[in-house]
């Protein structure tokens, strides 16, 4: 979600809640069977999939979740390959999203994915028509609690980021696209908690809502992209003004 506004601490409020029904479990091995798929079932050898490793360790995925997950992306259990596709699409209001999906069946996702949009006042739109107002980028969270803001910046800088954003909750720490995996590496080795470890899409000029019905809308169209069983990431360009999102939580 673009910015760190109060929508973006209710997505990681909603986070943790979905760890709990398995959501977040089914989405860390959606990137642990494409990464494994990609370059192999060793983590030793396979950054990304290292990287996907510690993700789901983060959210306490048992063991066993993550051996599996990992066997089917080398497809030794079997079945169907997964696949690694993006889509993009139009919301109400010309809001902008991409879905980062891990599917074994890409003529069934594209079916619900546009079927999801078009009865939730939205469209899907041509490879590269939404992707090109986003910024790619590596991003690496640390709770709050774990160091002060002023040192938290200097730690992360040396460590080779580009920026960082902390409030009373966490550090968002953000990278080039190709230096996450040695930044991470480097905060893990002194000793910082890493909880999450990602490449994101970010808005370069967030929208932001102020029309309640269309708040109500584009949330529902992000949860319901956001809950489809073969999802792994929502990137969108919108933001809720904050006397909107308390209107709504009212």
């Amino acid at each position: 979600m673009a910015g760190h506004n109060k929508w973006s601490k209710v997505k990681h409020i909603k986070a943790r809640v979905d760890a709990i029904k398995g959501r977040v479990f089914s989405k860390c091995a959606h990137e642990i069977a494409l990464a494994a798929r990609a370059g192999g079932g060793d983590p030793s050898a396979n950054a990304r999939l290292r990287t996907a490793i510690d993700n789901a360790k983060a959210v306490s995925m048992p063991k066993d979740n993550i051996e599996r997950a990992i066997r089917k992306g080398t497809g030794e259990l079997g079945g169907d390959a997964i696949q690694e596709v993006a889509y993009e699409g139009y919301g109400p209001a010309g809001i902008a999203f991409i879905v980062e999906m891990a599917t074994d069946n890409l003529n069934r996702s594209a079916a619900d994915i546009r079927s999801i949009f078009t009865k939730n006042g939205g469209s899907v739109a041509t490879p590269g028509s939404v992707s090109y107002q986003f910024d790619r980028r590596g991003e690496i969270r640390i709770p709050a609690a774990a160091l002060g803001e002023d040192a938290m910046m200097e730690a992360a800088i040396e460590a080779g980021a580009d920026d960082v954003h902390s409030d009373d909750d966490e550090h968002v720490i953000l990278t080039a696209p190709n230096e996450l995996g040695s930044v991470a590496k480097v905060l893990r080795a002194s000793g910082l908690p890493v909880s999450s470890e990602k490449h994101v899409s970010i808005a370069q000029n967030p929208s932001v809502v102020t029309d309640p019905a269309i708040a109500r809308q584009v949330l529902k169209l992000h949860d319901l992209l956001d809950d489809y069983q073969d999802t792994v990431n929502v990137f969108t360009n919108f933001e809720v003004a904050d006397e909107i999102l308390d209107l709504l939580a009212s």
